[in-house]
């Protein structure tokens, strides 16, 4: 497992829905050794911090295999990393192996995986396609949140390494199967719950579903 981008961006206007609203989905790869603060990486920002950011989501990370998809899918060309707003593109890391509450190490910081990232009307605005949001969800190629456990340095080329592993092993494609399912398993949502890890937002979401 691998970096294979560090994409960082500050937010700026952006033409949605008929109106003009501040974003930071614009990343853009960077070169050499970037610090890894609480809330995001050097360089880097985020635009409403209600829906965006936090601990929770300090860090956007997306899986480089999804690229080829998207290019099919969406038949456009797109830049090599960081079209989707990520932070981190990654080799070798997928929705379906990577659990909610596992460590990661990268560089000299720890990150651990919070939840699945949901698609908005910026990430629509931003592609200029008013159906990536539901295909976006659809696919469960989401990618995934991380908080920083432990700040620190990386930068591309460095190794992953799942430094711990979260013992209910919950993917981050269950969690978002669970999520998208209007009908879901009362033991699923009680599993998922029981990841002390979870998002604030993700827990009180299922608490609720309850």
């Amino acid at each position: 497992m691998e970096v294979l981008s560090v994409n960082v961006g500050m937010p700026k206007d952006i033409a949605a829905g008929g109106q003009v609203v501040r974003s930071g989905i614009f990343k853009y790869p960077v070169t050499g050794v970037v610090r890894v603060h609480t809330l995001n990486l050097d360089g880097d920002g985020q635009a409403d911090l209600t829906v965006h950011g936090g601990r929770d989501k300090a860090v956007y990370v997306y899986p480089s295999e999804h690229y080829p998809f998207w290019r099919r899918e969406l038949d456009m060309t797109l830049p090599d990393w960081g079209a989707f707003g990520e932070n981190l593109t990654v080799e070798g890391m997928s929705e379906d192996t990577v659990h909610v509450g596992d460590q990661i190490a990268i560089g000299s910081a720890l990150l651990q995986v919070t939840q699945p990232r949901l698609p908005c009307f910026k990430l629509a605005a931003k592609f200029q396609r008013d159906d990536i949001v539901e295909r976006f969800l659809a696919s469960r190629r989401t990618g995934f949140y991380v908080r920083v456990l432990a700040e620190g340095s990386l930068q591309a080329g460095d190794a992953i390494t799942v430094a711990e592993q979260e013992p209910h092993h919950v993917s981050i494609r269950e969690i978002t199967d669970l999520y998208a399912n209007k009908h879901p398993d009362r033991a699923e949502i009680l599993r998922v719950l029981a990841v002390d890890a979870l998002s604030a937002s993700w827990r009180k979401h299922f608490a609720k579903m309850l």
